[in-house]
């Protein structure tokens, strides 16, 4: 929360798009007074301190699908036109207090079923996931899992960065992205870049943020992908 008062730490790694979670309204930012103006902005949410937002600072623009379903509420869907087309999905993954089989990774699950039609060789799905494959047996009720998820974006040639670039195992990632109470005692791996093999093929680099440096800021730290 709180963007305004933290985008210089992200921004000085000049993202050519970024996606934030917690972030707050447009109103709040105050752009170019408190947050330097994006070339191109989205935000989503119910709260005016606390959505997801995207922003372009490059030449990148956005449109959110025509049939974008607000059942799916932070899966945000954006046709991305620039330099390269592609389809974006911003996910910030949260609980459904209407329908708690379909909250977290269930809603995620949910949602590529919805734009399985859109998920082809020019996808990038990127976010807060809140998930792992460790919590697949805890949730025996929920539509998906995240192994479910994992498995079905594979089958559709797009996968996550970071297992393609380490070969670590689902569950056993070695790098955490989440701190429970900012605590480095308590690490959990729950954010993912999930890109099309169109974009892996010319290589790429997935890295990830360290606790010390990003724990005055958040929980969680920043995953960085980075395209060739």
């Amino acid at each position: 929360m709180a963007f305004r008062k933290k985008n210089v730490a992200i921004l000085k790694y000049n993202p050519d798009i970024l996606i934030v979670s917690e972030c707050e309204n447009e109103e709040k930012l105050k752009f170019g007074e408190l947050t330097p103006t994006p070339t191109d902005f989205t935000w989503h949410g119910d709260n005016e301190n606390k959505g997801i937002g995207i922003f372009s600072y490059s030449n990148y623009k956005f449109k959110k699908f025509r049939n974008f379903n607000s059942q799916f509420r932070y899966v945000i869907p954006l046709a991305v036109s620039g330099q390269n087309k592609f389809n974006l999905f911003a996910i910030w993954a949260m609980p459904n207090k209407e329908n708690s089989k379909e909250g977290y990774i269930g809603q995620v699950w949910r949602a590529i079923q919805y734009y399985k039609r859109k998920l082809g060789h020019d996808s990038i799905l990127i976010g807060d996931f809140n998930s792992n494959k460790i919590w697949d047996h805890t949730q025996p009720r929920r539509v998906g899992n995240h192994s479910a998820v994992h498995e079905y974006l594979k089958a559709k040639n797009i996968h996550s960065m970071y297992h393609l670039q380490t070969e670590e195992e689902l569950g056993k990632e070695g790098t955490p992205t989440y701190f429970l109470y900012k605590n480095n005692t308590k690490p959990y791996h729950i954010d993912y870049c999930f890109a099309s093999n169109a974009f892996l093929a010319n290589g790429f680099n997935f890295s990830i943020g360290e606790h010390k440096d990003w724990v005055k800021y958040s929980d969680h730290v920043p995953i960085i992908a980075d395209f060739k």
